[in-house]
């Protein structure tokens, strides 16, 4: 089964690296389906039997999006409260449509690698912020694998960095 992105960004169009990743992603149509949520539903209005039909489609689920505050952008918290519903995600006797599947973030952040570290700016890492997207994996029975990540991209970033992090989230997603 081909791996499921779903792309959350308010504005890709003027995205450095979420950009660069979906047009890297679109290359292999075999492999990926690319879920732009932002463009599917510019209303915020979310068709919940579709998106959970698409997830159904696929044995494996990235959500890709820059971190907006330390967390993610608005609409990916209404999608996942309104997708990841009692009775089809988790439940006492039923609901395991994401039981064991492979469940991983693709996030980019503006700030440095190094300012998520203990000594940093912010004195936690990235993957403390990320926790409450593992503990979700957790809860409806996903299989949580390591993100993967792009810091700095509030800096400018050359060319060369932006097309070795993307040949390296290809070749992540490819180690599925």
């Amino acid at each position: 089964m081909k791996t499921l992105i779903i792309v959350i960004h308010p504005n890709l169009n003027d995205s450095v690296i979420n950009k660069r990743w979906v047009n890297e992603l679109i290359k292999y149509p075999d492999k990926y389906t690319v879920h732009n949520i932002y463009q599917m539903y510019p209303d915020g209005i979310i068709n919940v039997e579709k998106e959970q039909k698409l997830i159904e489609q696929h044995d494996s689920i990235i959500l890709q999006f820059p971190l907006y505050w330390f967390n993610c952008p608005p609409l990916l918290k209404k999608w996942l409260d309104e997708v990841f519903t009692y009775g089809w995600a988790y439940g006492s006797n039923s609901g395991h449509k994401l039981k064991d599947r492979k469940f991983a973030l693709a996030v980019s952040a503006g700030i440095k690698e190094e300012d998520f570290k203990p000594e940093g700016r912010y004195h936690h890492s990235l993957q403390e912020i990320l926790l409450p997207f593992e503990i979700t994996a957790k809860y409806v029975g996903a299989n949580y694998l390591p993100f993967y990540s792009f810091y700095g991209a509030e800096f400018k970033v050359s060319e060369e960095e932006l097309e070795k992090n993307t040949n390296g989230y290809i070749d992540y997603l490819q180690s599925f």
